[in-house]
């Protein structure tokens, strides 16, 4: 093969590993997404076994750096990155375009190696994806602390006026349920949401809706028993989203597990006056579903809801605080939120009362 051929396919293997390398290190560092780092791990070990049809040797002595004139080829935008992110996202695009130069010079010397190429290359883009819209939404929902439900009927003032407040005093997540809506009201309330959310950073969810929560380009959708199942959500609302689930027990936590939900409501923790004929389980079954899970090495994050208020909320940042790191030196444990509903867009001054709950989470 003729020699600048195989500089370039030398240069554009290094390239791509690199860039697969990063993308690598950014799921498994700065979003302990164990199972993204491992899908650009693969790719990254798949590429090396299509480097293998080439002669290492050869590529090796085609190597040329002191010569190489793109070597002292630059932009001043190569020279900066404002944050991770773009120092992710450029490594994708490279590890992406070396592909194409691999797929393209490999036809050269074999048809199906650059086919093995052009499957690597659509796998990235999946991966590519997940990076960027499902990892940050599952990061966010592992470090979300304050869920805020929000029906217009119990707000003390405007919705969209608490909305923000409590936003304000460190929601981290705003979930509308909306029962007597029509369909084009509760959408128009939600794309409303939806701005005001990605204007705090914080996550919107769609409470049993999740067609309105694709429309709304929501962050997610929340379902409960008697709704859709995990899975069926899911199909809807396509992989990129979140789906949580509602549980009241140790059997429904295993049923909903089965179908791999982002995060799972765990209630109610003490009695509620938005649905007072609902069993109260107590915060011990917080404490019973975080141990279960951990037991199964799962690190799905809980949502303790039902009835917390100012008042009792210290009994489930004690069960958070008391759960200990795992043994195996890994980092990820399983993360425990609260949300709450009267108890903060009911209250004279919403803001106030969201911050004193969140206070009592840190």
């Amino acid at each position: 093969m003729d020699r600048s051929v195989l500089r370039i396919l030398d240069a554009s293997f290094n390239r791509a590993r690199e860039g697969l390398r990063v993308i690598e290190d950014h799921a498994r560092m700065l979003f302990d997404d164990a199972s993204l780092a491992l899908r650009a791990k693969q790719l990254r070990h798949q590429l090396a076994d299509v480097a293998r049809s080439f002669d290492a040797d050869a590529l090796l002595a085609a190597r040329d750096t002191p010569g190489d004139v793109g070597t002292r080829i630059t932009t001043g935008g190569e020279q900066l990155r404002p944050d991770a992110e773009s120092v992710a996202r450029a490594a994708a695009k490279r590890a992406a375009e070396a592909m194409r130069a691999i797929e393209e010079y490999g036809k050269l010397l074999d048809a199906d190696v650059a086919a093995r190429i052009r499957q690597l290359r659509y796998e990235l883009y999946a991966v590519e994806q997940a990076l960027f819209i499902a990892a940050p939404r599952s990061a966010a929902a592992r470090n979300a602390r304050l869920h805020v439900l929000l029906t217009a009927s119990l707000c003390r003032g405007d919705w969209l006026g608490v909305a923000e407040a409590v936003l304000r005093g460190g929601a981290d997540v705003i979930q509308l349920r909306e029962k007597n809506l029509t369909d084009r009201a509760l959408l128009d309330r939600a794309s409303r949401l939806r701005q005001l959310t990605r204007d705090h950073d914080a996550l919107l969810i769609i409470n049993d809706r999740p067609d309105i929560a694709v429309l709304a380009d929501a962050d997610g959708v929340h379902v409960g028993e008697e709704d859709l199942t995990v899975a069926d959500a899911r199909r809807i609302v396509g992989p990129m989203r979140l789906v949580g689930a509602s549980t009241h027990n140790l059997a429904e936590v295993r049923e909903a597990m089965k179908d791999g939900p982002d995060y799972l409501g765990v209630g109610p923790m003490f009695a509620s006056s938005t649905k007072p004929d609902v069993t109260v389980n107590s915060p011990e079954l917080l404490r019973t579903v975080h141990d279960a899970l951990a037991a199964d090495d799962a690190i799905t994050p809980l949502v303790a809801i039902g009835g917390i208020t100012a008042d009792n909320v210290a009994r489930i940042a004690s069960i958070a605080s008391s759960r200990k790191q795992p043994s195996d030196g890994t980092g990820s444990q399983i993360s425990i939120a609260v949300a709450v509903c009267n108890a903060v867009i009911a209250a004279d001054q919403p803001e106030e009362a969201a911050r004193k709950i969140r206070a009592a989470l840190k």
